[in-house]
């Protein structure tokens, strides 16, 4: 497979793949949506127990209380690191653009871009296996 094309079905492939789960589990929703900002969602915004939903991306505490399970005695730890990219984002004047920017674009392109390069050395390591 040519370098080209892995690189870009890595790059592609994971967007693909969120897209199309997305748009089954809309499928599967019982719940109304759940409006913000002139914006629908899939989930609704309902005080669910046995699931997340908007109320968890509105009131963290909820969330925790009701649908962590397993980090519940590391949530004193994870909890400085998350309020802190919240906050972070915040003082940026536009919390939701700096999400956007960071967490779906920035972030998952760091990643792409670091797999890149492991393969590429995973390559040059091959080839200087099989020259032997």
């Amino acid at each position: 497979m040519s370098r080209i094309i892995r690189n870009t079905a890595l790059l592609v492939l994971p967007f693909m793949v969120m897209i199309i789960v997305n748009e089954m589990v809309r499928l599967t929703q019982k719940d109304g949506p759940y409006s913000q900002h002139g914006v629908t969602t899939i989930n609704s915004g309902e005080k669910v127990t046995d699931r997340c939903t908007w109320i968890c991306h509105n009131n963290t505490n909820y969330c925790k209380e009701h649908h962590v399970t397993v980090l519940k005695p590391y949530l004193w730890i994870t909890d400085i690191f998350y309020f802190g990219i919240i906050g972070l984002m915040q003082l940026t004047g536009s919390y939701g653009l700096a999400n956007i920017i960071v967490l779906v674009i920035l972030v998952p392109l760091w990643i792409w871009y670091f797999t890149i390069r492991s393969l590429n050395i995973q390559d040059k390591i091959n080839k200087l296996k099989a020259k032997r």
